[in-house]
């Protein structure tokens, strides 16, 4: 296994961390998520049966256009947050300085979604030959943009 590898199932298995997982949580209580520019995002969603917000910090694949971002489910349909926002798509937005905006989570189709990761392995080939170790692990299947991992778009309210 070369240092990449080694690397990324380091990373998978920390993100079944919780309080690492959560850690990014902190800055954007704190009022600096502003610090991960529009990389990162916090997600702000209704628990399906609880009703109470719930809040995640997730990457940002791919912008779609002004105020629309799409973020993959690096734990697929199982993701808490994925079941959440496919029973209320109605959510909250924190991302590059904007806090707590209204949006509207919309799942992509496998097409759409392997249309996105082919921009993403486009525009930094480095970052995905990562990435999708990452995500092989955490998905238990391979990755690529003809089967990529489930894909949300999230758009901003005006």
């Amino acid at each position: 296994m070369n240092a990449g590898a080694r690397a990324a199932a380091v990373f998978a298995r920390l993100l079944h961390s919780r309080p690492l997982v959560r850690a990014p949580l902190v800055l954007y209580r704190a009022g600096l998520g502003a610090v991960f520019g529009s990389r990162m995002l916090l997600l702000e969603h209704t628990g399906r049966r609880s009703g109470q917000t719930r809040r995640v910090v997730l990457e940002v694949v791919w912008r779609t256009g002004p105020g629309r971002y799409v973020v993959a489910s690096g734990f697929g349909e199982r993701a808490q947050w994925f079941r959440n926002i496919t029973a209320e798509p109605r959510v909250r937005v924190s991302v590059a300085g904007r806090r707590s905006v209204p949006a509207r989570a919309r799942l992509l189709d496998p097409a759409e979604g392997g249309e996105v990761l082919a921009h993403y392995i486009a525009a930094d080939d480095k970052r995905w030959t990562w990435f999708r170790q990452v995500l092989e692990r955490t998905l238990g299947r391979p990755v690529t943009a003809a089967d990529p991992p489930p894909m949300v778009e999230l758009s901003l309210d005006h």
